[in-house]
């Protein structure tokens, strides 16, 4: 049996349903892999360790992979399998009816006062047809508990949200929010998982690594065909109570984010880094195609 060891996007959640039907319907097992998740202490953790080999894959977003490799960190996307909706969460009875309205707004994003959260919403404001000076908008740091910064009024707008996650948590607590969508402001569309290892992983594992994908697009059509029985596996698995309501939609929403196509463009990466580049989060972009490779994906890829 030949063992993976994968670098979770921090915490077990629906995110990672299609590893956990692998393992309990027995599918990697099949392939003859061993398959060990491994909850990273910090939510970057995983970019670290998938270079210092004490994790084989980990699973990251589009924009942590475009920062790290900016730093010529030793890494590559080599598979997509999520792609949800998300952007900035904001409470509608603050007064906000568009991206214009978030300045003078107090908005809530893990490592503020940092510019992340601020790039967002400027690229948003200008979008919109606004003009973002600094210091328009209040940054408020509430960790990742985005929902709780608006419950607790710390805050009147959130970033970086996912529909099926945040937005459903915030709405099941009394809020009442919408968001603006990435894709719809002029910001890229990164609200979405990636698999990444090392280059010499990709080939010395290559073989390995295409059987792991196989039972993940498996494990996915199993999801759009047999979603009850995938979300009872799942709850069975992670001790979930799916008589609550907000548990249940959770899941049933994150099942409906799980792709079929596993593939991504290099045009997506480069336009990401010029985005990066032009925030002042990155100060030098590369060759896009280094950022992720299809090559496990289509049997007749050519580099």
């Amino acid at each position: 049996m030949e063992k993976l060891v994968v670098g979770l996007e921090w915490f077990l959640n629906p995110d990672h349903l299609p590893l956990i039907l692998g393992m309990e319907k027995g599918w990697f097992s099949e392939q003859n892999l061993e398959i060990e998740m491994i909850e990273p202490e910090q939510h970057f953790d995983a970019l670290e360790e998938i270079e210092n080999g004490s994790m084989d894959i980990a699973i990251t977003e589009p924009i942590h992979l475009v920062e790290y490799k900016a730093m010529n960190e030793n890494v590559v996307g080599f598979a997509r399998y999520l792609h949800t909706n998300g952007g900035v969460m904001y409470n509608k009875d603050k007064g906000i009816q568009s991206p214009k309205d978030l300045i003078g707004k107090r908005l809530q994003y893990p490592g503020a006062p940092g510019s992340g959260g601020i790039a967002i919403a400027k690229t948003m404001i200008e979008a919109d047809g606004g003009m973002y000076n600094v210091g328009d908008i209040v940054p408020i740091n509430n960790s990742f508990y985005h929902t709780d910064a608006l419950l607790n009024d710390k805050a009147d707008a959130a970033t970086l949200i996912f529909e099926n996650f945040e937005i459903l948590e915030a709405r099941n607590a009394g809020l009442n929010v919408d968001y603006f969508a990435l894709k719809d402001y002029n910001v890229p569309d990164f609200c979405q998982l990636i698999f990444i290892t090392t280059p010499d992983k990709l080939e010395t594992d290559n073989q390995k690594l295409k059987k792991f994908i196989k039972v993940i697009q498996k494990a996915i059509q199993y999801i759009n065909n047999n979603l009850e029985d995938a979300i009872n596996i799942y709850a069975d698995y992670t001790q979930t109570d799916i008589n609550n309501k907000l548990n249940k939609d959770t899941i049933e929403a994150t099942a409906k984010c799980f792709t079929n196509d596993l593939s991504m463009s290099s045009d997506f990466y480069n336009d990401l880094q010029l985005w990066l580049q032009s925030t002042g989060k990155i100060k030098h972009t590369i060759d896009a195609e280094k950022y992720f490779t299809n090559q496990l994906l289509f049997s007749r890829y050519t580099k």
